[in-house]
């Protein structure tokens, strides 16, 4: 009878032994099914909201990381929860690194793309020189804004400017030729006819004294 009671004593020390384990790996295991889970959250959050929080989601990703590898030790077999946890890891510095891109302040524009941009508008005319957007409805505001923009800076311009300036201008004309087989309207051709008047004496004076100002520098 007491070899029974002793039999049992141990089989219920054993018993707790083993579920002690089983709660450990368990736990264990849910903590890198969160951190799995975490990662793959992340990639569904939108770029604006990231990069509001993305100093809080690099620490939460590091504390949960840090939890998942320290679980590994208390998991019998813990080849396929390293496998996820690596696999994780790959993504999260794959998606790190987009974002860092994502979140990089634009290039600053150069000189040459900025005074396209003040003569035509923002993003308008880039290195393709592309002026189809340019049609029969606003070509006289683009031709108004261009030669506008040039009268109220021509005092700023270098000779390179006035070059860049007057390629502008030809292309714009050679758009106009195509524009006016398009329905160019006879009141719209006599307004840019008087802008045209108004730009050629503006250039040809002001290109001249940027390259006079050059020149004075250069002697100095």
């Amino acid at each position: 009878m007491k070899n029974i009671q002793v039999l049992a004593g141990a089989l219920v020390i054993a018993l707790g032994f083993t579920s002690c384990k089983d709660e450990k790996q368990e736990k264990a295991q849910k903590t890198i099914d969160s951190y799995v889970a975490y990662v793959d959250s992340v990639k569904n959050v939108s770029a604006e909201n990231l990069k509001e929080n993305w100093t809080a989601v690099e620490a939460e990703y590091d504390r949960k990381s840090q939890e998942a590898n320290a679980a590994l030790a208390d998991l019998k077999d813990n080849t396929a929860a390293t496998e996820k946890i690596n696999s994780s890891k790959t993504k999260f510095e794959e998606f790190k690194n987009e974002m860092t891109t994502v979140f990089a302040p634009p290039a600053a524009a150069s000189p040459k793309q900025q005074l396209r941009d003040a003569l035509f508008g923002a993003g308008k005319i880039g290195d393709d020189m592309n002026f189809s957007w340019v049609n029969a409805q606003n070509i006289h505001s683009v031709y108004q804004q261009f030669v506008h923009t040039v009268e109220d800076n021509k005092d700023k311009y270098s000779r390179e400017d006035w070059d860049e300036i007057k390629l502008m201008y030809e292309a714009l004309d050679s758009r106009k030729n195509t524009v006016e087989k398009e329905g160019l309207t006879a009141e719209d051709n006599r307004k840019i006819a008087g802008l045209k008047v108004k730009f050629a004496p503006m250039y040809t004076v002001n290109r001249m004294g940027a390259k006079s100002e050059e020149n004075k520098d250069a002697k100095k």
